[in-house]
């Protein structure tokens, strides 16, 4: 029952995917989410995600962002990124992931989500057969709703090691 909650791969940041080996893969199109997965909670883009984007585009991936915070958020993240977005996505819901394709021009086989929430980023790629990778969040200060979350997610950490340590 939790194996629709568990991501294809975790990685420690988004920073550390080799993002070169998903483009060698046939992957052309990212899907991220934003808060905790590019930059803390709430916090506008920085040299460090404007960078990374610039680094995407010169290896040929097409980008997207979608968001259960509303436009203005979003907008104001984006500004110095200038990618495709959709706000108000309703994660898990396979909307805006699906919008997020259309946006980029790919679908589900060369398409791959990012982010850093089980029940929302991960359990929605998932549920619509998009790979996905889960990042570790940046930053430990978080609403009371996420941080209710998080205590849900070491349950499915814990069975998803387990399962994986058994497969070894």
């Amino acid at each position: 029952m939790l194996e629709k909650f568990y991501p294809q791969k975790i990685e420690n940041s988004t920073y550390d995917i080799d993002f070169e080996s998903l483009y060698a893969s046939g992957k052309r199109g990212i899907i991220f989410d934003i808060d905790n997965t590019l930059v803390p909670h709430g916090a506008d883009s920085d040299e460090r995600s404007e960078a990374l984007f610039v680094r995407l585009k010169e290896i040929g991936f097409k980008t997207c962002f979608i968001s259960n915070n509303d436009e203005e958020r979003v907008k104001r993240f984006n500004k110095n990124i200038q990618t495709g977005y959709v706000y108000k996505a309703g994660k898990p819901s396979e909307r805006g992931y699906v919008e997020g394709m259309r946006m980029m021009g790919t679908d589900l086989a060369s398409t791959i989500l990012i982010g850093d929430q089980l029940f929302t980023d991960i359990y929605g790629a998932n549920r619509i057969g998009m790979d996905n990778i889960c990042v570790r969040p940046i930053d430990k200060h978080e609403e009371i709703q996420i941080i209710l979350k998080r205590r849900l997610e070491k349950i499915v950490f814990f069975f998803y090691a387990r399962k994986h340590k058994n497969e070894r």
